[in-house]
């Protein structure tokens, strides 16, 4: 749901708070789903200019307004996942985003996905080594 929201807002430029509780309202999650909903869409959004520069450094052959949308918003997701949300482990943040590419990217998402998500991570984890 959260793919999908950020999806539409990203692509037709609707109101995110409109769409989101749009999405809410027709899936009806529980409350916790819900709030997790929220907190990843409203996360993404709020940094996506940060999201979008990590994601040109980490896969510099595309630059993120020439992605795919579908691409695009499956990374910032990751990425925002992997740098700015303690709860959620690396290699969870990963393998949702290779699953999500799986079922609504095209055939070589999943692979470009993959390969962009394991470049931030060894990164990210040689920053934690360092001194």
């Amino acid at each position: 749901m959260a793919l999908q929201t950020l999806y539409e807002v990203d692509s037709a430029h609707h109101d995110r708070n409109d769409v989101l509780a749009r999405h809410l309202e027709e899936h009806r999650l529980p409350p916790q789903g819900s709030d997790f909903v929220r907190h990843l869409v409203s996360g993404v959004l709020e940094h996506r200019a940060k999201l979008d520069t990590v994601i040109g450094e980490i896969a510099p052959q595309w630059p993120c307004d020439q992605l795919a949308v579908i691409d695009r918003n499956i990374l910032r997701m990751a990425i925002y996942e992997m740098l700015m949300d303690p709860e959620v482990p690396l290699k969870v943040a990963i393998n949702e985003a290779v699953e999500l590419a799986k079922t609504f990217g095209s055939e070589s998402s999943r692979r470009f996905i993959n390969g962009a998500l394991g470049t931030l991570a060894a990164r990210r984890n040689l920053l934690e080594v360092e001194p």
